[in-house]
């Protein structure tokens, strides 16, 4: 990379871009109006309140804290290159700060693509198996623990809501809920059927098997977002749960499964240690789904919140994981690929993340 003044005068000025798109000032903003809130008397008093607003401060501080290491970036690799002119000693050092300042200012940039309403907040991310028998159970249990990673490398915090063991190998169901900033408009991203080629693990004569498993993403609706749910309308059944939860979970009738009796949407939920707990986060992905259905119905596109549906089988898939007869994932959509399947399965997938939302971002520029 050759660096010159012109470069960094392209480098600030995009900086100076991110602070409009990001409204950095007006977070500065809120967040000083927040943390007065916060200090005064008698603020813990409402505990549900109290832990919104500081939820809200938290994304607040992370968004204007992304801002403030970029720019703190631009005035060390800025230095080190002035520095450079003088003595080629600290080129190197210049190079390597201002290769990672164009990377954060990249995520800075990627930021401004999640406008939509519940883009900057938390999801749930859901992954049911499709064709393939046992091969799906397994599969469906490897992008389980791939997006669990992810979420870790991201820095997110994770809850597992449930995780249905098969009765042979890998699991019936999985649902996770993720917290952390821009996480459900991260994760649109992944929405849709992933298919795996591989040798099967459960095949005696070593054959190769084609399966699949669809995930599903929905946002965590803030208080404010009205979803009425008639409680006589909603089937609550308790039963003992089967995965592989901790201490009491597998003891006692903690698991929880709704019936929404006029969709017919079914809700489980079973690896939090209490029913009460485990009732409350079924309740929490019910009015996710059915805002979804009232969604629909109101809006022209389908994919407003959750994408294009999709058969979960042969040709439907957005992305495939080949593991033989050669190695490779490819997002059918962006065109992104990479032969490292290892990595791909560990949690690395931010290439793939971030080349959809480039290839979505392109498609609506188009559109206009």
């Amino acid at each position: 990379m050759e660096l010159d003044s012109q470069l960094f005068l392209q480098l600030r000025k995009r900086l100076d871009d991110a602070a409009e798109f990001l409204h950095i000032d007006d977070k500065k903003r809120m967040l000083a109006k927040l943390d007065a809130q916060s200090s005064e008397e008698g603020f813990w008093q409402d505990v549900v309140k109290a832990q919104e607003i500081s939820k809200q401060a938290g994304v607040l501080r992370d968004s204007i804290a992304q801002y403030t290491r970029a720019c703190s970036l631009f005035d060390d690799a800025h230095t080190a290159f002035e520095l450079s002119c003088e003595d080629e000693a600290f080129a190197g050092e210049a190079s390597k700060l201002t290769s990672t300042l164009q990377e954060q200012i990249e995520q800075l940039e990627l930021t401004s693509w999640f406008s939509g309403r519940f883009d900057a907040g938390d999801a749930i991310l859901s992954i049911n198996p499709g064709q393939g028998g046992l091969e799906a159970n397994d599969w469906t249990d490897m992008l389980f623990q791939m997006y669990l990673r992810y979420a870790q490398q991201k820095g997110w915090h994770t809850s597992v809501l449930d995780a249905t063991s098969s009765e042979v190998i890998g699991l019936d169901r999985a649902t996770i809920q993720i917290e952390g900033l821009n996480a459900y408009g991260m994760l649109r991203s992944e929405i849709g059927v992933h298919r795996l080629v591989r040798i099967s693990p459960t095949d005696e004569k070593q054959r190769r098997h084609t399966t699949f498993a669809s995930v599903e993403v929905l946002p965590v609706l803030p208080d404010e977002v009205e979803v009425n749910i008639n409680p006589a309308d909603v089937r609550v059944d308790v039963y003992r749960s089967s995965g592989p939860g901790g201490q009491c979970v597998n003891t006692t009738d903690s698991a929880v499964r709704l019936t929404h009796i006029p969709t017919g949407l079914v809700v489980t939920c079973q690896n939090q240690k209490s029913q009460l707990q485990n009732k409350e986060a079924a309740f929490r992905v019910l009015r996710a789904r059915l805002y979804e259905l009232e969604a629909q119905k109101r809006a022209e596109k389908l994919d407003e919140l959750r994408g294009e549906r999709h058969e979960n089988s042969f040709g439907s898939q957005i992305r495939n994981y080949v593991l033989y007869p050669y190695q490779l994932v490819k997002d059918l959509r962006s065109g992104v690929e990479t032969g490292n399947v290892d990595a791909v399965l560990q949690g690395d997938i931010d290439a793939f993340v971030i080349g959809y939302h480039k290839w979505n971002a392109a498609r609506d520029t188009q559109g206009k």
